[in-house]
């Protein structure tokens, strides 16, 4: 009877086991992303954090209160600023169309005309609904709902995007404070689980990690440079802004185009057409960049074939969004890495068995 109820009792406990972390899992899901990025924040700047703490003599509440400070300057704001702006760029936008759906469409801009292949056709059309706004103003108003809807959808979008990242780096102060004993209790859950390989493949997604946030930043810096370079001879004013602005936006999915595009547009709009055609095939230069140079700097940090990290940035990007970049090509170096160790083993022990083998067929 007690080995039958021991046993009983010890199926009991694993099922409660399994429920608590069903539990937990579920309650943790909607903050998974933040906690995601909270992780990702802290792991990649816990070597300045470091030297922060060194120099405040041992004091972390203080230490990870200056380390969110600063995430906040340097990330959170720089977006808030550049959302507002863009909040107003549409306030202004929905203005003037408005002003052109009471009074019809001014006149076609001198330069339209000079755009090669569409340019005159363009013009004319334009002319014909300056001289009949009526079919303009149809279309608009079948327009209003759906580009409302879109619009209302990235605004919301961006202000959870937002406020995730406000969470990510109040979580990221805790993990700043508390680092420490974490890493000491996931490192020794990681050997229990994997054995003596688990310390060596938390070095490994480490590293993966680290080196996708230098991808992203050197990625970032390369196509500000660009951008800025292009606004320069391209005669853009603010030049030296607009590639900043480019640097902080680069970090996100279709960043740079923000920028670039409307740039192309005041210069159609001034008259210099040449240089706006040339501002466009720059500025898709300046975008397809972050497909060539993001894995190649990350394969770089990591030890892994560049062709494996170009999959895992693209592939966790599609399957789990901007925080893919990071997920995609940690698992397929912590994957990658099991493999390699794997075949090694398997090498080892055909060597080991070869000299034995040599003998019994001597011997035969």
């Amino acid at each position: 009877m007690t080995p039958s109820r021991s046993n009983i009792e010890q199926k009991l406990g694993w099922i409660i086991l399994a429920l608590l972390l069903g539990g937990c899992i579920l309650v943790l899901l909607p903050f998974t992303s933040a906690l995601l990025w909270a992780v990702v924040l802290t792991f990649s700047s816990w070597p300045l954090y470091r030297r922060l703490l060194n120099f405040l003599g041992g004091r972390r509440t203080l230490a990870a209160l200056l380390m969110s400070l600063a995430m906040f300057c340097i990330i959170l704001l720089p977006f808030v600023i550049v959302g507002a702006t863009l909040g107003d760029n549409v306030k202004d936008l929905t203005t003037r169309a408005r002003h052109s759906m009471d009074n019809g469409p001014p006149a076609p801009p001198a330069w339209l005309a000079k755009v090669p292949g569409i340019g005159t056709t363009a013009s004319d059309y334009w002319r014909s609904l300056a001289a009949d706004s009526s079919p303009l103003v149809q279309a608009a108003k079948r327009l209003i709902e759906p580009v409302s809807a879109v619009l209302l959808a990235g605004a919301i979008g961006l202000g959870r995007g937002l406020l995730e990242l406000a969470l990510s780096i109040l979580i990221a102060f805790f993990l700043f404070r508390d680092g420490a004993a974490a890493a000491t209790r996931v490192s020794l859950a990681t050997e229990w689980i994997a054995g003596e390989h688990g310390r060596h493949l938390l070095e490994v997604a480490g590293n993966t990690v680290r080196g996708v946030v230098y991808g992203i930043l050197g990625t970032a810096f390369v196509q500000a440079v660009m951008a800025g370079i292009g606004f320069w001879i391209a005669g853009v004013p603010n030049a030296g802004f607009l590639a900043l602005l480019t640097f902080f936006l680069s970090v996100v999915p279709v960043g740079p185009p923000l920028i670039w595009l409307p740039a192309a547009l005041w210069l159609f709009y001034q008259g210099s057409t040449g240089w706006g055609i040339f501002m466009i095939i720059w500025g898709v230069l300046v975008s397809s960049v972050d497909n060539v140079v993001k894995p190649w700097l990350i394969s770089q940090g990591s030890a892994m074939p560049f062709l494996l990290i170009f999959f895992g940035v693209l592939g966790g990007a599609l399957t789990f969004g901007f925080i893919g970049v990071f997920i995609g090509p940690t698992l397929l170096a912590v994957g990658y890495r099991l493999v390699q160790e794997w075949s090694l083993a398997r090498s080892a022990v055909a060597v080991a068995d070869a000299p034995v083998t040599a003998v019994v067929l001597i011997q035969e």
